[in-house]
Order: C-alpha cells, then sequence, then structure tokens
C-alpha cells in the first residue's frame, strides 16, 4: 500500500505540476483577445467551479462540512487566491518568464516551513533535487541582464510563491477527510469570488470573453491548469508530502517553456535542454529516494 501511495502521489504530482504549466497557453491568447487580468482569472476559476459543481451533482457527493473543516477550506480558498492573484499582477511589473523564476523559490520555502515548523527532516537528496530545480528553472528563464528588477514585482512574486508553499503544506497536514472535488469545490468557490471582489475594487469590470476561440482558452484554463492540477494536487501532498510535491513543481517551468517552443515559435537552445535535463534529474531523485508518506 505504501508503494502503490507513493507511486499515485508522483503520477499526480507531476501531473499537476504539467496542468499548471500550460497556464501560458490559455492566459497570452485571452490576453491577446482583450481580456484584463481579472477577467481571466474570475472565468477560469468560475467556470472550473460550475465543473466541479456538476461532477459533485452526479457523484451525490454531500456539501456539508464541520466548523473545523469550513475553516481550513477558508483559508485553502484565501492562500490560492492570494498566490494567484500577486503573481498575475506581477506579470505587469516584470516579464513572466522572470516572475517564473522568482517564483520557483516555493520549494525552498516549502521545506523551511517544513523543518521550522513540523521538524520534517532535510534529507541529503532532498537538498540536492531542490538545488539542480533551482538552477534549472534559473537556465530555462534566463535573461539578457538588461535592466533592473522592479522591486514591487519582486514582493509580489515572493508573497505569491509563499502563499503556494503554505497551499500546498496546509493540504497536507490538514485533516481534511473529504474527496478531492469537495476541497475543490470551495477553494474554486472562494477564488471565483475573490477575483470578482478584486475587479469591482480595482476597477476593472469582468469582461465576456469576446470570441468562441475566446471560451475555448477560456475552459481550457479552468479544466486543465485548474480543476485537473488542483485535484491531482490534493492526491499528490497528501500520499507524497509537501516538500516533493514542491520539487516536482519544477515541470511546470519546463511545460511552459516546451509550450512556448512549440506553440509561440521560441529558439530551442543548449541551455533550455541543460535546464531541462537538471530539472529531469531533481524528479528521479525526488521519485527515487523520497518514501511515501505511511
Amino acid at each position: 500500500m505504501t508503494r502503490s501511495k507513493k507511486l499515485v502521489g508522483t503520477l499526480c504530482a507531476i501531473g499537476a505540476a504539467v496542468a499548471y504549466g500550460t497556464n501560458p497557453f490559455g492566459a497570452l491568447n485571452l490576453y491577446a483577445e482583450g481580456m484584463n487580468t481579472p477577467s481571466v482569472l474570475f472565468y477560469r476559476f468560475g467556470l472550473a467551479w460550475v465543473i466541479v459543481a456538476v461532477v459533485m451533482l452526479f457523484r451525490k457527493e454531500s456539501l456539508r462540512v464541520d466548523r473545523r473543516q469550513f475553516l481550513t477550506l477558508t483559508a485553502l480558498g484565501l492562500l490560492f487566491i492570494a498566490s494567484s492573484l500577486t503573481l498575475y499582477l506581477s506579470f505587469h511589473l516584470m516579464p513572466a518568464g522572470v516572475a517564473s523564476t522568482i517564483l520557483f523559490t516555493y520549494p525552498v520555502m516549502t521545506a523551511v516551513i517544513m523543518s521550522l515548523f513540523f521538524h520534517e527532516r532535510t534529507t541529503m537528496s532532498t537538498v540536492i533535487a531542490i538545488v539542480l530545480s533551482l538552477i534549472g528553472v534559473l537556465l530555462l528563464y534566463w535573461g539578457d541582464g538588461n535592466g533592473t528588477l522592479h522591486i514591487g514585482g519582486v514582493v509580489l512574486v515572493l508573497v505569491s510563491a509563499l502563499t503556494y508553499a503554505m497551499y500546498i503544506i496546509v493540504v497536507d497536514k490538514s485533516p481534511l477527510p473529504m474527496s478531492s472535488f469537495k476541497i475543490n469545490f470551495y477553494v474554486l468557490f472562494y477564488c471565483a469570488f475573490g477575483m470578482a471582489l478584486f475587479a469591482l475594487v480595482s476597477g476593472q469590470p469582468l469582461m465576456l470573453p469576446p470570441s468562441p476561440r475566446a471560451w475555448f482558452f477560456v475552459g481550457w484554463l479552468a479544466v486543465v491548469p485548474a480543476i485537473m492540477a488542483l485535484v491531482m494536487m490534493v492526491y499528490a501532498a497528501k500520499y507524497l508530502g509537501s516538500t516533493p510535491t514542491a520539487i516536482l513543481g519544477a515541470l511546470e517551468p519546463t511545460t511552459a517553456v516546451i509550450i512556448g517552443i512549440f506553440v509561440f515559435d521560441e529558439p530551442f537552445t543548449f541551455r533550455l535542454l541543460v535546464g531541462i535535463l537538471l530539472i529531469l534529474c531533481a524528479v528521479t531523485i525526488v521519485v527515487a529516494f523520497k518514501p511515501a508518506k505511511k
């Protein structure tokens, strides 16, 4: 059972990272259609919530939760709102590739929090995997070195990384005896409501997707990097643990780079090849040396 849990957790962590990595495929095309950030995020989370609600209706799954579960689900919703919103806001202050590089500090944050507050022993294999994955991500997004980073953008991305790390840890450590669909029913509801509220407060009105093509990309964002990624993330954190799940998240920027190459005709260089190989080495170390949770 332990070995099968490790396999399921590993496959779910890889699947979640790859699904998250397809965000640029939907977001960049919706921006090209003229949609603003609150609208993209609102329709991403709103449509995902409707789909999950329909799934739960067919599963005849109760929505009832007790007070402790409600508070935990509320915390998860607020953390994911904070992580998503701060990351998307940072895109206005720095290139998305640079933001993605800084965002990948979250495995380090996860490992530190787990060590300080949950007394998780940091093994040498974990340290090596984190170092390899960080170097790999830096190689994927290494820029020309021109200009300076916007301090506000850096702060936003670091907040995004910290809240994402905390989201993974809360999923891992919280006693939520319910399905992944039920958890994400509440998380997605909070996210959609939060984006609508942000649109109202920021004075950026919600915009309907302007074309069938835009609706396709909204559907993509709702199904792949929202539903699929969030559902698999729950199983990954529960079966594999917070730190290895975070490290396997290195496949997210790798996926984004591959999409850039094959969809947006970005060049494939030796530097990108080395970065991808380092990340795959980190993934291999996690899979080979991390024991499953009991």
